[in-house]
Parts: structure tokens; C-alpha cells; sequence
């Protein structure tokens, strides 16, 4: 390895794209050696479905810089990418997707703003290769996230990024449970860039974040990044508190000063079922907030690893 020559890691999590590592680390290398720096390619296999450990292996033993980490079952997106973050060594670490709609040639672009004097660079999918939805999804996603945590965010920005070291070390401290990366990064408020690249149409598979697990993503990071929907709880709390009494009094003054007699059951029920449907609610949000308490306070590790390509004795 050349003194002079920085040492780029570039991390990818790998679910569902088998036929996409070999290209994908060939781009990958050609990139970084244009650069020049020297590289490490490091693969984790979340338990993708289609085998991709066997792919990974192969490729680690045709170019020992290709470096693979195996799940011992399936723990998610930014799990992955924190196991692999966790590994990397590079003076700059490079995040990115395996389905290769990030470009990989994108990488000297945002080495090059980088060097700008910036520790941390996200690329910004302009024109999103994505479907509808996808692309619909994640501009509610933002907008909802924003509003519950009072932060302007862009919805063309993801996980693909280059962040210098200093960044990756501090990275490693945050072992919340709840996991989304450019969010993390983004709180730790380094000085970060931004930089336009093109963004290509998903080559093989489908994403695996349909309708239900996206709302189980949003709400994890509204829910560790802010405790706004129990502040919001406890004022509506207040305001209906505030209605009622209100309306008890008016309906005592139409008693006892107007003798108007207050009838209707039904308005009765209808308030009962009401009330208790917003008791159910709070108590939802509050519940949640517990279990994520109750998920941290397990202090279970956030991956565990079933086989990495390294020999034992430089297993870390």
C-alpha cells in the first residue's frame, strides 16, 4: 500500500442482487484505482435469499481486497451497513447499494467534492431511476420525519455517501438498536457536502421495502430521533381536557339557570367510544416508546456473524 495513497473502503449491504457483485466490485475497483488510492470492497450478506455468500467468497478469492461478512440471519439494511462499517479501515469509507443504481463510478465524484474540504459527502439522486411509489413513498417519509423532528431533510439523498474516517470512528459509538445511516450521520453534524450524481434504474430483483415494512421504517426513526408525538399526545390531551370542561360548564348553566334539560344517550356513547379510542391511542404511542426502551435496555449486539473471508487470526 503507497504511503501517499489514501485507503478507500467501500461498504455495501447485500440483499437480493447476487448477479450484480461481480460487476459491481469490478466498477467499483476500476474507480478507486483511477483515483488513485488503494481500496478494500467490503460485502455484507444479510442473508439474501438467492446465496450470495457463495458469490461473495469466490470473489474474495480472486482479489483478496474484496472482503465479505456473512449474517448469521437477517437483520436489516443499516445493521449491515453498521457491520461493515465496523470492519472498514479506509481514510474514507464509502456507503453504498448493491443493486447498482448507485453508479460506482459516481465514487470519484464524491471523492473528488470531498477533497473540498468536506467530512462528510452525500450524492443526490436528481432524476430518481425508481418506481412511483418508491419515489412517492420517500418523499412522505421525509416530510412526515421533518415534521415530527423539526429538520429540513432531502428526499434525494440515501445511503450513498463518502465520509472520512474521523466520522466512521465516531459512528461506531452510536449502537442504537433503531438504525438509519444517513440520519445518524446527518445528526452528527460534520461538515457536509452535497453533490449531484445520476442515478440508474435497479438492474436485478425488486426492493424489498414494500408498504408495511417503509411505515415500520418511518415510524423507528421518528420514534429515535424524537419524542415529538408525545408532546403532541400530551397537548391534544390538554386541549380536550380543556373542551370538555368547557362544555360541562355550559351544559350546568343550561341546567340549573336555563332549566333546559340536556338529553341524548346516543351523544353519550358516541363520546365514551370516542374518548376511549384516543386513551387506546396515547397509550399506543406511549407503548411504543417503551419497547424501544425495552429493546435498548437488552443490550442485544446488533448483528451477529456467522463467517467473514478474513483467516481467523485477523478476524477483529
Amino acid at each position: 500500500m503507497g504511503k501517499d495513497r489514501p485507503l478507500i473502503s467501500t461498504v455495501v449491504p447485500v440483499y437480493g442482487c447476487k448477479n450484480c457483485l461481480k460487476e459491481l466490485s469490478g466498477r467499483i475497483i476500476d474507480t478507486i484505482e483511477s483515483i488513485p488510492a488503494d481500496l478494500e470492497i467490503i460485502l455484507v450478506n444479510d442473508a439474501s435469499p438467492d446465496n450470495a455468500w457463495d458469490t461473495i467468497k469466490a470473489l474474495h478469492e480472486a482479489d483478496n481486497r474484496i472482503k465479505g461478512i456473512d449474517f448469521a440471519r437477517n437483520f436489516g439494511q443499516h445493521h449491515a451497513i453498521t457491520a461493515g462499517l465496523d470492519y472498514a479501515a479506509g481514510d474514507w469509507v464509502v456507503v453504498m447499494d448493491c443493486d447498482l443504481q448507485d453508479r460506482p463510478e459516481e465514487i470519484q465524484t464524491l471523492y473528488k467534492k470531498a477533497q473540498e474540504g468536506y467530512e462528510v459527502v452525500f450524492a443526490n439522486r436528481v432524476v430518481r431511476q425508481d418506481n412511483w411509489f418508491k419515489r412517492k413513498a420517500s418523499q412522505l417519509f421525509y416530510r412526515v420525519y421533518d415534521y415530527f423532528s423539526g429538520k429540513t431533510s432531502d428526499h434525494t439523498v440515501a445511503n450513498f455517501s463518502i465520509s472520512e474516517k474521523k466520522v466512521i470512528r465516531e459512528f461506531r459509538q452510536m449502537r442504537e438498536q433503531n438504525r438509519f445511516f444517513p440520519l445518524f450521520i446527518q445528526w452528527m453534524g460534520y461538515k457536509t457536502g452535497n453533490v449531484p450524481v445520476e442515478h440508474n434504474a435497479r438492474k436485478e430483483g425488486k426492493t424489498s421495502y414494500n408498504l408495511k415494512k417503509l411505515i415500520t421504517l418511518a415510524t423507528d426513526a421518528i420514534i429515535s430521533q424524537s419524542n415529538k408525538p408525545l408532546r403532541l399526545s400530551i397537548q391534544f390531551g390538554f386541549l380536550l381536557a380543556l373542551g370538555s370542561l368547557v362544555y360541562g360548564m355550559y351544559l350546568f348553566i343550561r341546567y340549573f339557570f336555563l332549566d333546559q334539560h340536556v338529553q341524548g344517550w346516543t351523544s353519550v356513547m358516541v363520546s365514551i367510544y370516542f374518548i376511549g379510542g384516543l386513551i387506546f391511542f396515547n397509550f399506543g404511542v406511549l407503548g411504543l416508546y417503551i419497547g424501544k426502551i425495552f429493546n435498548e435496555t437488552k443490550d442485544r449486539p446488533l448483528y451477529l456473524i456467522r463467517e467473514t473471508t478474513e483467516d481467523k487470526d485477523e478476524e477483529r
